[in-house]
């Protein structure tokens, strides 16, 4: 579940990080600012179960990559180099999210 809370906040996080581009009134600023709160208040509450690391990798990779192809669908410039290194980028955020289990397999059932 806690998962699912982290790819949203990383969803938020494409929609005001593509916000902040547009953003050129009083209303736009109180809407970009509270859909921050909003992600890193959801991202803070899965670190409760959720490995640090890795939850904020997945956090930061959804943001990254959700940002760019919605930068490329606004008319924003892309090469096939950006892709390839964003290839590597997905493929290492995915590994993070396979290669870690749940906190307390991790610590040994122990509470850090």
């Amino acid at each position: 579940m806690n998962w699912l809370i982290v790819f949203a906040a990383g969803i938020l996080e494409v929609v005001w990080a593509s916000g902040l581009k547009y953003a050129d009134s009083t209303l736009d600023w109180i809407i970009v600012g509270t859909l921050i709160a909003i992600s890193f208040i959801m991202l803070i509450y899965s670190y409760k179960t959720l490995p640090l690391a890795a939850a904020y990798t997945v956090f930061v990779g959804i943001g990254t990559v959700g940002t760019y192809f919605v930068g490329i669908y606004l008319g924003e410039p892309f090469s096939i180099t950006q892709l390839i290194f964003l290839s590597l980028l997905l493929l290492g955020v995915i590994g993070m999210k396979m290669g870690t289990g749940p906190k307390e397999e991790q610590t040994g059932g122990e509470s850090v």
